[in-house]
């Protein structure tokens, strides 16, 4: 057995902090497919999403700093420790992880940053009552105010799957650019298949 590890907002686009938009919807349904087309050795694990674990939803947008200190890193631990305990009962041949690029928790190669001190941190409550469209504006408005930047280093819970479990392939999407992350999911896959 092969097992892809997968975030779970690819998969089903209504985890994402503010709700999905189109790109969401795209994403999932590329990422469908192509699961779809896996042959019986292939099994798929959607973990459970960190950030709705910790916050729920709806959520503002937020970095990898304010994440943490909101208590992600621990809440990280227990979905590192389920996926640990799965790749130990079932033993699969080969694992492959997919996360999403920017994501303070599930980046893979790059997760958003701030300055954590200057977060407006009632902005995660106010979200809750905003309407979708209240929530796109005011999620565009946060991301400039806050002066979030892409980095080169993963999310929070990347950075503990990468170091207990080196072995694995790790693959980054990004839902700015669909098809090329669909096309390298799928040859990596492909390779990965092959005897």
């Amino acid at each position: 057995m092969n097992l892809l590890i997968i975030a779970p907002c690819l998969l089903s686009p209504f985890y994402v902090y503010r709700g999905p938009k189109e790109k969401e919807y795209r994403t999932a349904r590329e990422l469908r497919k192509l699961v779809g087309k896996l042959g019986d050795e292939w099994q798929v694990l959607a973990y459970p999403c960190p950030e709705f674990e910790l916050i729920g939803w709806p959520r503002a947008p937020a970095s990898r700093e304010v994440f943490e200190r909101l208590g992600m890193r621990e809440r990280v631990q227990v979905i590192a420790d389920f996926i640990g305990r799965v790749l130990t009962e079932e033993k699969p041949e080969r694992v492959v992880f997919v996360g999403v690029k920017g994501s303070p928790t599930c980046g893979v190669f790059h997760t958003t940053s701030n300055d954590p001190k200057s977060y407006p941190y009632s902005a995660m409550q106010e979200f809750f009552y905003l309407s979708k469209e209240e929530r796109i504006k005011r999620s565009k408005e946060l991301v400039k105010e806050q002066n979030f930047r892409l980095v080169e280093m993963p999310g929070v819970l990347f950075e503990i799957l990468m170091a207990r479990f080196p072995e694995a392939v790790y693959i980054e999407f990004d839902k700015d650019n669909i098809e090329k992350s669909a096309k390298e999911i799928q040859k990596k896959l492909k390779a990965i298949s092959q005897p």
